[in-house]
């Protein structure tokens, strides 16, 4: 079987369960990926739309936030190759609450021993 991109609706409908039949098919696509018999990628962008629609749709709390999106990253059919940043910028998002692109840049910076040009105030919260 092919890998699949996920879609942030999947994995809104898959965390939600507000929808009970999408709900129900989220769980037949992501099932084989939580058992690692499938490989899924979780992409960047997708990520972030899943943090601030949970965030300002939603009102879930960032702990919340964190720990079912960092859990489907866990999973072992999770196979991008930038997800080990993604579970780091949740943690900042959440530890100094800052915006998730914000956290990306950081982690992402930091990690290739990059600058960062930003006006942003948020970035000065994380200091290297």
């Amino acid at each position: 079987m092919k890998p699949v991109i996920l879609d942030t609706n999947v994995i809104l409908r898959y965390l939600l369960k507000d929808n009970a039949q999408l709900y129900k098919q989220a769980v037949i696509l992501l099932s084989p990926v939580k058992s690692g018999t499938a490989k899924a990628h979780v992409l960047e962008g997708v990520l972030v739309e899943c943090v601030y629609v949970l965030l300002k749709v939603y009102s879930v709390s960032r702990q919340e936030i964190v720990s079912a999106l960092t859990g489907l990253l866990n999973y072992p059919g999770v196979v991008n190759s930038d997800k080990e940043r993604q579970k780091q910028s949740l943690v900042l998002f959440r530890d100094y609450n800052v915006d998730i692109v914000d956290a990306l840049i950081h982690v992402t910076a930091t990690e290739n021993n990059w600058e960062i040009a930003s006006f942003d105030r948020d970035l000065r919260k994380l200091k290297r």
